[in-house]
């Protein structure tokens, strides 16, 4: 029977020194609680660290066996480990690039060796639970190397990964000197989810410049694989924080909170300690708002909850002395003797006590720097049952995609903040009621419950496509198939495209001329009598002339514009006009002109535009904008548009390689078609082609093809093979 087997950096439980020994306790935050639904179903099992470094092997055997009764496999590390992978590269390196804050991060190589050799570490653990039929969901930053060691291990495996914190635009993830490693890591995953639309725009942006990995919108493809990127925004288990505020602990603390500060709205601040939660531009928000209302004097308190995080580590502890002054500043400047600007707290607290304080804030303040989701946002919302409360959200929070009904603000501008709290302390109450009914639709709507259904449902889809995928691969079974019908053909047809095909593309167009192998291979196939072998090209008529002068195949050019049969001249299609090109030309001349790299090639009745040398990004914002500008002509002379590879090609409608094909299928009968391209304009072929013909896609399996090849080398591998079924010499 299959499990889903879960890895995180932590279990959901925690070991922890009580007294002279240890204790198992729950861990907190949103990952535990959202993914407990899936780690509750048949025999699915949970793998992570405790969150301890225990002194003996014996202590390590005893535990494993108590968390094996809860279907936890724990993973022990020691000092070194702790410090390299999770202080050293997770926190000192990662963490800090992908929250946009590059000047904090640490390049230590002794760190990244420990990282990968923690994810190595993770692996072993995993292989030795995994099934065959296992599905595998790996989580977040600290285990980035972890998909693609398994992958190495298990080809066929089922891998989901998903990270919770932001992924940073592609100028930031290249300052990370071992970014194509990670990359390489992340990229033995089936199905790759984010929090928001940004992170998965960033990763495609890195993986396809940095690894040159082929893209096709939020598809990628990896060694003949398709690797799925989609954003998935985590909720939280909204009924819990709902249930939570009519607790009888909790409406006892409301009570006494309430009477505490009675006659004042309360501001509510709920954060980690960390540099990337806007902490100290929030608090210098709330004293430009004192300073600018005064009449809210005594009538409004912050009430700052900071949990401790890492303060042992320099930069949280300036961090916590910078709060600290900052916060004593405010209230020596504007507190008086029975009120005090900001309620501040260092420590962390039990979830009856957070619930407590969602229930009694007016307002809750959100403004992180950068924040992959932020579930705080989500749990106040769902702990307002009578729906009031004003929420007020950072623009760079993942939460804010989804809440649009809070009041957004931009965290590094104080004077936005402010602003957004004096609307929400004087917001009627009717506008309160709707704005937070609006969120509270969403937040119980999806939840992390919706979350976790929804990621692994997509993995299975993802599975079942690459299955069927990979049946049209023309791997030994397919490729016997052919060479079978093939051997056993009367008359047969061979239409083979050039570029691509035939040969690699090369950055110069004139350079990928034929090689001697490839005039062997050509000349082979041609001496059977049986086979009608037929070069079908966008080539200029003047080139595959200068190339295969001589040969005894049939040749087209220009998509159809150019015919030669062996021993005869080229012959034109009838009925073209050229009256267009001048004008058009001169149009695709003008993006030639600034985009370096760029050229038009002219041929008898169509233009292309090559853009194989530009810089990538900007070779496919240009052409997009080239095509933009050529759907006017094409409208305006009876025009046809080719959005080719690396190059943007517009001719007469009346020509194509499709219409090409059927002329000689008009002319002779063949009991045996094999079709191979590798471009847009070979989709017309396959389309005009009977279904029992051979049809196969070069580089993807995505067209009309019945079947296709991974690379262009598979396919002159595949005609050496048909090549050598050619007798020697015929009767």
């Amino acid at each position: 029977m299959s499990k889903t087997i879960i890895v995180s950096n932590r279990l959901p439980i925690k070991i922890t020194e009580d007294g002279d020994g240890y204790a198992l306790h729950p861990s907190e935050g949103g990952l535990a609680t959202g993914l407990a639904s899936i780690h509750a179903q048949g025999e699915n099992t949970w793998i992570g660290w405790p969150g301890i470094i225990l002194d003996s092997p014996e202590q390590e055997a005893h535990f494993t066996a108590l968390l094996e009764e809860k279907r936890l496999v724990p993973i022990f590390l020691d000092n070194s480990e702790v410090k390299g992978f999770y202080e050293g590269f997770s926190n000192e390196v990662l963490w800090p690039i992908f929250h946009y804050m590059p000047n904090y991060a640490v390049y230590e190589l002794e760190n990244w060796q420990i990282y990968i050799r923690v994810n190595e570490k993770f692996r072993d653990l995993v292989l030795k639970v995994a099934g065959p039929d296992d599905t595998i969901w790996v989580h977040d930053y600290q285990l980035l190397l972890l998909p693609g060691l398994l992958r190495d291990a298990l080809p066929d495996a089922s891998i989901g990964f998903f990270q919770h914190i932001p992924f940073p635009s592609q100028e930031l993830f290249r300052l990370i000197p071992w970014r194509r490693e990670l990359l390489a890591g992340m990229l033995g995953a089936d199905l790759l989810g984010f929090h928001t639309f940004d992170d998965v725009r960033h990763f495609i942006s890195s993986a396809t410049r940095l690894t040159g990995t082929n893209s096709n919108s939020n598809k990628l493809e990896v060694d003949g694989r398709t690797i799925v990127v989609e954003p998935f925004p985590m909720g939280i288990d909204s009924n819990r924080f709902s249930v939570l505020s009519s607790n009888e602990k909790v409406v006892a603390r409301v009570t006494e909170l309430k009477s505490n500060f009675k006659d004042q709205k309360i501001i509510l601040s709920i954060d980690r300690l960390d540099y990337s939660k806007g902490i100290l531009q929030r608090l210098e928000a709330f004293e430009l708002f004192l300073a600018k209302n005064p009449a809210f004097h005594k009538r409004v308190t912050l009430y700052m909850v900071v949990v401790p995080s890492r303060d042992t580590v320099p930069q949280y502890r300036e961090l916590k002395d910078q709060i600290d002054r900052l916060v004593g500043h405010i209230n020596a400047e504007y507190g008086f003797y029975d009120w005090y600007p900001v309620a501040y707290f260092y420590h962390g607290y039990p979830v009856e006590e957070i619930s407590a304080l969602y229930n009694v804030a007016d307002v809750c303040l959100v403004t992180p720097m950068r924040d992959g989701m932020n579930l705080v946002s989500k749990e106040y919302i769902a702990s307002r049952n009578d729906h009031t409360g004003v929420l007020i959200l950072s623009e760079m929070a993942g939460a804010a995609n989804e809440l649009i009904d809070a009041l957004i603000v931009n965290p590094n501008n104080v004077n936005d903040i402010q602003d957004a709290l004096l609307t929400a302390l004087n917001m009627p109450v009717a506008e309160v009621n709707k704005r937070m009914e609006a969120m509270r639709q969403i937040v119980f709507k999806f939840t992390v419950q919706h979350w976790a259904t929804l990621f692994m449902n997509r993995l299975d889809e993802t599975k079942r496509v690459q299955s069927t995928t990979r049946a049209r691969l023309v791997g030994p079974v397919i490729e016997d198939q052919i060479i079978t019908h093939y051997k056993e053909a009367a008359s047969r047809l061979l239409l083979l495209d050039y570029d691509g095909t035939l040969v690699g593309f090369q950055d110069d167009i004139d350079k990928a001329s034929p090689d001697d192998e490839l005039y062997r291979l050509l000349d082979t196939l041609e001496t059977d009598i049986n086979n009608h072998l037929v070069i079908i090209s966008g080539r200029k008529h003047s080139t595959l002339e200068k190339w295969f002068q001589n040969k005894p195949y049939s040749l087209i050019a220009e998509h159809g514009v150019w015919t030669k049969e062996p021993d005869s001249e080229w012959r034109l299609k009838s009925g073209l006009s050229s009256t267009w090109k001048e004008e058009v030309g001169a149009f695709m001349e003008s993006y030639a002109d600034r985009t370096p790299g760029a050229f038009v090639e002219e041929k008898s009745f169509s233009l292309a535009w090559h853009y194989r040398k530009v810089q990538r990004d900007l070779g496919a914002l240009r052409a997009n904008e080239l095509i933009e500008g050529l759907r006017d002509y094409s409208a305006s002379y009876g025009l046809q548009l080719l959005d080719g590879d690396k190059v943007v090609e517009i001719r007469s409608a009346e020509v194509n390689k499709g219409r090409a094909t059927l002329d000689i299928l008009h002319e002779n009968r063949y009991d045996f078609i094999l079709s191979i391209g590798d471009d847009r304009t070979d989709e017309d072929t396959f389309h005009v082609l009977p279904r029992e013909a051979f049809t196969i896609k070069v580089g993807t399996e995505v067209s009309a093809a019945r079947f296709y090849l991974k690379r262009q080398r598979d396919a002159r591998t595949l005609l050496q093979k048909l090549a050598n079924e050619t007798p020697a010499t015929n009767p």
